[in-house]
C-alpha cells in the first residue's frame, strides 16, 4: 500500500516517473542496478538485507559518477540512529514517513538537482549524536581554500549554489566549481557526505 501511494503521488508529477519498485533490500538493489533511476526512495528496515547495506551495495557497484543514482533513506524518526549509518553509506538524505506529499515531491527533486540538503539541521544534528569526540582538524581541511572552506560552511546550512553565489559575491558557475573542490579533497561523493564530514572531524561545531 505505501509504495502504491507513492508511485500515485510522484506520477501525478511533471516530469516525474515511477520506473520500478522492490520489496525487499535485496531486491532493490538488483532492480536499481537494472533500471539506473535518478533517485531511490529507500525504507530503512527491509527483508533480507536492510536498507542501510542495500544503500552500500548500490553505491559501490554504480559508483561515484553523474549516472549514480540518488538515494533518499525512509524512516519513522529523523533521529534513528540507521538514519546516520544510510547517510554514512552514501544515501543522500532521509525523509520521514510522515511526510505530506508535497515534502516527498519536494524532496526528490531536491536530491535530483545535488543543489541542497534535506534538512540541514537534522542531519547536523545526527552528526552532534554520533561525534563523541572533536578530533583535530583532518589533513583536508588545510588544502581548502579560503573560499572552498566558507562555501563548505554555507552547504552546511543547507544553502543552494544560488544562495551561497549571492551571499558570497560571486558568481552560481564560481561556487559550482568551489563546491566540486570540496568534495574532491573531502573525499565525499556529494553535499551530505562533505557536510558530515566536516561536523564529524571537528571542522564545523555542531552548535556553533
Amino acid at each position: 500500500m505505501v509504495r502504491t501511494a507513492l508511485r500515485v503521488i510522484l506520477d501525478a508529477e511533471e516530469g516525474v516517473e515511477v520506473v520500478g519498485e522492490a520489496a525487499t533490500g535485496a531486491e532493490a538493489v538488483s532492480v536499481v542496478r537494472e533500471l539506473r533511476p535518478d533517485v531511490v526512495l529507500m525504507d530503512v528496515r527491509m527483508p533480507e538485507i536492510d536498507g542501510i547495506q542495500a544503500t552500500r551495495q548500490i553505491l559501490s557497484g554504480l559508483g561515484q559518477g553523474p549516472d549514480a543514482p540518488r538515494i533518499v533513506v525512509v524512516t519513522t524518526f529523523e533521529n534513528d540512529a540507521y538514519v546516520y549509518d544510510a547517510l554514512r553509506a552514501g544515501a543522500a538524505g532521509f525523509l520521514l514517513k510522515r511526510a505530506s506529499p508535497e515534502e516527498l515531491v519536494s524532496a526528490v527533486r531536491l536530491v535530483a538537482r545535488s543543489d541542497s540538503l534535506l534538512y540541514p539541521a537534522a542531519v547536523r544534528a545526527l552528526a552532534a549524536d554520533h561525534a563523541r569526540r572533536h578530533p583535530p582538524a583532518p589533513a583536508w581541511a588545510a588544502r581548502l581554500t579560503e573560499r572552498e572552506a566558507e562555501v563548505l560552511r554555507r552547504m552546511a546550512k543547507g544553502l543552494t549554489n544560488a544562495e551561497i553565489a549571492e551571499g558570497m559575491g560571486v558568481g552560481p558557475a564560481t561556487v559550482k566549481s568551489h563546491v566540486a573542490a570540496v568534495l574532491a579533497k573531502t573525499g565525499a561523493r556529494d553535499r551530505t557526505q562533505a557536510v558530515i564530514a566536516a561536523y564529524e572531524s571537528g571542522f564545523i561545531r555542531a552548535n556553533a
